[in-house]
């Protein structure tokens, strides 16, 4: 795997001042290290009877269409809210300035099925967590783990799954990623980011079904 973290490339002050963006493109750019990325998650979950990859909006989903045709299983869409068609069933959860929502459609999964998670990067863990909740509360099926092909380990991603199984292909620290800056701007922000948090409407997971 050392290929892979080596193609990996590092794009400053993305997507704000002070942050050390971690960008996976040049992985899908090259079909030898793309395909080398999806035989290891396929030699992870060859022997896991999987019947579906649920892929989480958006990276998530070029990774886990790829890994569920080699599988030889169908894949379910986790999306953002309004994205998709039909009925869904929709989990709200926390961000830091806010909320947001991800949907999947109501027959996505069948009694039963054995599902596996995917997305691209793991890094404090709440949307992953928001993609379970949403497929576990809403199905009879069996979350046979969820998977990533990047972990920013001092995030702490995991503590937010607990006992879910969590594979990830690559793993490094954040401080390699994020430098903080003693600028006026930056507690600026991170004043505002509080007291935006602070009047946020919500604090509670809440589930629907839309039609």
């Amino acid at each position: 795997m050392s290929s892979l973290q080596n193609i990996l490339r590092i794009i400053p002050d993305f997507p704000k001042p002070g942050i050390q963006f971690q960008d996976i493109n040049p992985i899908l750019r090259s079909p030898k290290h793309f395909s080398e990325s999806i035989k290891l998650f396929e030699k992870k979950y060859q022997n896991k009877s999987i019947d579906i990859v649920a892929c989480i909006e958006s990276r998530g989903f070029i990774f886990g269409s790829a890994l569920a045709q080699n599988l030889g299983c169908g894949i379910a869409l986790i999306r953002k809210s309004g994205k998709l068609p039909g009925p869904v069933f929709k989990e709200t959860y926390e961000l830091e300035y806010g909320t947001d929502s991800l949907e999947v459609q109501s027959d996505a999964f069948k009694n039963n099925d054995r599902v596996l998670i995917i997305d691209d990067v793991l890094a404090t863990g709440g949307t992953a967590k928001a993609a379970y909740d949403l497929i576990t509360y809403n199905f009879n099926i069996t979350i046979i783990g969820i998977t990533f092909l990047l972990e920013l380990n001092s995030l702490d991603g995991r503590q937010k799954l607990n006992d879910i199984p969590v594979f990830s292909l690559l793993q490094t620290d954040w401080h390699l990623f994020k430098t903080l800056t003693t600028s006026k701007k930056f507690y600026f922000d991170l004043i505002c980011s509080s007291i935006i948090r602070a009047l946020s409407l919500g604090g509670k997971n809440s589930r629907s079904l839309s039609l």
